[in-house]
């Protein structure tokens, strides 16, 4: 997937997902295979992870190429402890490993071995509000990890949510550290503050407000999004404005997308147009046209997105084509349910830029086989 030489914008990022259950806002709608989970737990302990093998391959010099290739094993382990009722500690360690060079040349969190806490936090919940204090992971449109190879984005924050009204959450986080998507095992701190506060409705008829300060990438910025389903059919609508620090030119971005089932396909369309200036996000965005392997704010320009997906048994396929004006992307995604807990999926990803740029591969793909435990 993203082998781009992300920016500094790009390459900050937060998400949001806690150990213990996890607290989901608005958030970008990712183009990945379900997880199955398994669990072992006792009154006050439960622990689950998965054992997974990810091989990706490009066509830089040849697909399956060992010069263009990667691949690594790894084994992740989450446990939740209940401290007392309202109080939990959570954790979650991943151990990675490569699997030579004979196989691929390039290494994922470019390290032959290696191990971190990805998460490591206390959660303390009383009366609909739940403040997360420690490594975690966060969800929020424009903000937010970046799920990709053997770990997603971590962070060290303080969370604070609230959910006393029906429909609507509530969100804060303060961000102090960063551990980026594949930079190994080191939690970065970040220049002065970077916080966001937003509010979500989600009913028949969606709705969410955030606003981001960024400190480490000098702006500040205001995103709004709402929808509508009416019988099979959803509408949406997104807007973004990103003001920058630097005297530059600041960013617009609005964004519609239409998407329904019909006779069990799932049929999308969405259109996006970005002005003066690429959108400020940090890891990830929920930009309608974002594509597998491409983030439609890095492109000051007009974008459009069509996707089709179907599920069979437990198969799930999803074919899309996004056109960014100087750049384009087609994908396949695959996700197969072996078991309840063992998992297979494939991604073949071709990316197209125009003549003055380097970034990235054409044709990628990756294989993925992950087991539940």
């Amino acid at each position: 997937m993203k082998l781009t030489k992300l920016s500094l914008i790009a390459t900050l990022a937060i998400s949001a997902a806690f150990a213990e259950g996890t607290v989901e806002t608005v958030s970008a709608e990712a183009v990945k295979a379900p997880e199955v989970k398994a669990e072992v737990s006792n009154s006050n302990t439960t622990i689950n992870g998965n054992a997974k093998f990810y091989y990706y391959t490009n066509d830089s010099v040849d697909l399956f190429d060992e010069a263009s290739s990667a691949a690594s094993a790894s084994v992740t382990i989450d446990v939740t402890h209940k401290i007392f009722e309202g109080l939990t500690a959570n954790f979650s360690v991943l151990g990675f490993t490569d699997l030579g060079d004979s196989v691929g040349e390039w290494k994922m969190e470019y390290k032959d071995t290696g191990a971190f806490f990805n998460v490591a936090n206390i959660t303390a919940s009383y009366a609909g509000t739940t403040l997360v204090a420690g490594r975690q992971l966060l969800d929020t449109p424009m903000l937010g990890s970046f799920d990709w190879l053997l770990a997603p984005s971590g962070f060290e924050a303080y969370t604070l949510v609230n959910t006393s009204i029906d429909n609507l959450t509530l969100v804060a986080s303060y961000v102090n550290k960063l551990r980026g998507n594949n930079s190994g095992e080191d939690f970065v701190e970040l220049e002065g503050d970077n916080y966001t506060i937003g509010a979500s409705y989600s009913d028949v008829f969606s709705a969410s407000l955030w606003y981001y300060n960024v400190d480490a990438a000098n702006y500040t910025q205001v995103y709004a999004d709402a929808g509508y389903e009416y019988s099979s059919v959803k509408g949406q609508v997104q807007f973004a404005s990103t003001d920058y620090d630097d005297n530059g030119e600041d960013s617009t971005a609005f964004g519609v997308k239409l998407s329904g089932s019909f006779s069990n396909i799932n049929l999308a369309a969405a259109y996006a147009s970005i002005s003066d200036r690429e959108t400020g996000f940090v890891e990830r965005d929920a930009l309608y046209t974002s594509s597998w392997n491409i983030m439609a704010s890095g492109y000051a320009t007009d974008s459009f997105k069509v996707e089709a997906g179907t599920e069979y048994n437990s198969l799930s396929a999803t074919v899309s084509y996004a056109d960014y004006d100087t750049a384009n992307e087609f994908d396949v995604i695959l996700a197969y349910a072996v078991t309840d807990y063992f998992s297979l999926d494939a991604i073949y990803s071709s990316t197209e830029y125009d003549t003055n740029s380097n970034d990235g591969a054409e044709g990628a793909l990756e294989l993925i086989a992950t087991y539940k435990f």
